[in-house]
């Protein structure tokens, strides 16, 4: 008779159908606000966490990466691609899946879409830095680029900053109606607009997020006035920015580790003496956030491990008491740890 599978060898996989799940049955604003708690919470442990720019695989077509990242208890690692050219091919841009594990046994504790869990991630990180950085009381909220992230950083500006328009932009029309579209019921205000500039003009935070790869001047330094936050969000790599680099030089920049956001955020057009902050010392105390009402605050938001690792461990905290996951025979684990071969053979019984 062949051997039963070790109960340690039995994995929590979340599908994207249970993602949803999930998702629907605790509320997407309770769980974004949850989320972007959680991400706060490892952002205060910081110096914990092994640290590490992301390895990325470029081709022509796009980029492949892995994100990895440990706090001495728990391993986590999120595979990502973003490939701009997808949404021609009706494919998405960007598509991922992650894995947690334990550090002591190596054995793994979850694997997970990542694809809905990134979108979700991205934006409780962009509204946990906004609920700091951005000015009092904003309510108005430019979003230029409405592709797939759109409305999920939308529902978090609203939730975690009280956010109240939205003010849409982006060179295909027909995003911009979907995204106005999908907001129809949301409580907030919504406004679609022919340019950038009309987007963003009465706005308090303004949230870049564009897919092309090709250095793109999304806001010139004409556009931007004092007094506002700038969420920087798009499909980051070297080659790849949003902001003429005169905002830059007007702007407290922060970032969140910064020798990956140097390779490919939008402080890579600026020399190596550019200042910028890792936004886990504003949270801790050891850096300043806004200083002051009139000054531009810039968000260069690359996406790092740690907020993966975060999104992953909130999540595996979610499923207890729930049937939004499935059990994977993923691990092999003999009686005998080392007789791997001796298991092989008895399943052929």
């Amino acid at each position: 008779m062949a051997p039963q599978p070790s109960p340690l060898a039995f994995i929590p996989f979340v599908s994207v159908e249970n993602m949803m799940r999930l998702v629907h049955h605790f509320g997407i604003e309770p769980m974004l606000r949850e989320l972007t708690d959680a991400i706060e919470a490892d952002y205060l442990r910081w110096p914990l966490f092994e640290k590490t720019p992301r390895l990325a695989s470029h081709s022509q077509e796009g980029v492949i990466e892995l994100m990895p990242t440990s706090d001495g208890e728990a391993f986590a690692f999120k595979y990502v691609n973003g490939h701009p050219s997808n949404t021609a091919k009706g494919l998405q841009t960007v598509a991922a899946f992650g894995l947690l594990a334990r550090v002591d046994t190596g054995y793994p504790l979850l694997l997970a879409e990542m694809t809905l869990l990134t979108a979700l991630r991205t934006a409780a990180t962009s509204a946990m830095v906004a609920r700091r950085l951005a000015p009092a009381n904003s309510r108005v909220m430019a979003m230029i680029g409405n592709g797939a992230q759109a409305e999920f950083q939308a529902l978090a500006m609203k939730a975690i900053v009280g956010i109240e328009e939205v003010r849409l932009f982006d060179i295909d029309p027909a995003a911009t109606r979907k995204v106005a579209r999908n907001l129809e019921h949301s409580g907030l205000r919504i406004v679609q607009c022919e340019t950038s500039q009309r987007a963003i003009e009465g706005a308090h935070i303004v949230t870049t997020c564009t897919a092309d790869k090709a250095y793109a001047t999304i806001l010139s330094d004409n556009m931007v006035g004092a007094g506002i936050h700038i969420n920087a969000i798009g499909g980051d790599c070297p080659g790849k920015t949003e902001l003429h680099k005169d905002i830059l030089a007007r702007a407290a920049t922060f970032v969140e580790f910064e020798p990956q956001t140097r390779i490919e955020g939008e402080i890579q057009q600026m020399g190596a003496s550019y200042p910028v902050t890792e936004f886990w010392k504003v949270l801790n105390g050891e850096a300043e956030g806004r200083a002051d009402a009139r000054q531009i605050t810039l968000f260069d938001s690359v996406g790092f491990a740690v907020e993966d690792f975060s999104a992953l461990r909130y999540v595996l905290g979610k499923l207890e008491g729930t049937k939004f996951f499935q059990q994977l025979d993923m691990v092999a684990d003999p009686d005998d740890p080392r007789d791997l071969f001796g298991m092989l053979q008895r399943a052929a019984a």
